[in-house]
């Protein structure tokens, strides 16, 4: 078990979505925080809600990408609480999908600096710590992409993928080693945050081009697939959490996902590309369709 109660928890990306979840459950359950973002001023607001629940807050600025950035922030948490029990690395971003041809070389090192990289600052700087504090609780929030991967989200499931493979390798070292300290792998499943709709207007602030059919397929995820109030993937992360649990499935359709996988790994992608075209594809037309679709009005956007 892992108690949050009294205990100092570090939180990335806690500036929107599961990440602000967790800040204000883990305000909630009593723990201290230490939040951390990009975004200075979201970052403010999820620190004065943690703090209307009674909960001790420290915040910094940090890019999570930014190895030196995330080493100095680790050793200014220690020097504020002179302890640090759990860490959740959280922080993620995803770009507007295409094909693996079509696929910027600039936003495979972006999503893999921050989703992938992210994850590795925050476990190689707080790792000492968490081993210090004799009760250390390691949580890497991976996605259902992390899971099944997707046309289209090369770069986003190739980093997801990597944190659960990561993580994973992690825990049987401190299991091996015998040291205190609990890992968890988290994926959660459609979970309505910002991150689509971020996708979008970080590509156009970049002067990318971004086409009708890439709205119509953002408002799609938002309307539809990605509904999970934050808040409530919060709760179930916490949840299993504190019950120890080392991987985590947040929400039904992630349960469904992971399910299928086990049950037909080598036939799942084909099921996959079915219910994509289900939703997001124009209505089939009475003409005999092209045998040579292009996929360069294919995107996606990206969940955590």
């Amino acid at each position: 078990m892992s108690s949050v109660r009294g205990k100092v928890a570090v939180v990335t990306g806690a500036g929107s979505g599961i990440g602000r979840g967790l800040a204000l459950g883990l305000a909630a359950r009593g723990a201290r925080l230490s939040l951390a973002d990009i975004d200075e001023a979201r970052l403010a607001e999820t620190a004065e809600l943690a703090r209307r629940l009674g909960g001790e807050v420290h915040t910094a600025r940090v890019d999570v990408s930014e190895r030196a950035a995330v080493t100095a922030y680790a050793a200014e948490v220690v020097s504020h609480f002179g302890v640090v029990h759990q860490v959740y690395n959280n922080a993620g971003i995803a770009v507007p999908g295409a094909s693996v041809v079509e696929c910027r070389w600039a936003d495979y090192e972006r999503v893999l600096a921050v989703n992938l990289w992210g994850v590795i600052h925050g476990t190689k700087a707080f790792l000492p710590h968490l081993v210090a504090s004799g009760d250390g609780h390691l949580v890497n929030i991976s996605s259902l992409d992390g899971i099944m991967a997707q046309a289209g989200m090369s770069a986003y499931s190739a980093s997801k993928f990597a944190v659960r493979g990561f993580t994973e390798s992690v825990r049987g070292e401190m299991l091996i080693a015998g040291l205190p300290i609990q890992v968890t792998v988290v994926h959660p499943g459609g979970v309505k945050t910002n991150i689509a709709r971020a996708a979008l207007e970080e590509a156009e602030r970049r002067g990318m081009r971004v086409s009708a059919r890439n709205r119509a397929r953002t408002r799609v995820y938002e309307e539809k697939l990605l509904r999970m109030p934050p808040d409530r993937a919060a709760r179930r992360i916490l949840d299993g959490v504190e019950a120890g649990k080392t991987r985590i499935l947040v929400g039904g359709d992630a349960r469904l996902v992971d399910l299928v996988v086990r049950v037909a790994p080598a036939h799942y992608p084909r099921l996959s590309t079915w219910l994509d075209r289900l939703l997001f594809d124009r209505p089939p037309s009475t003409s005999r369709p092209s045998s040579n679709r292009s996929s360069s009005n294919r995107s996606s956007s990206g969940r955590i």
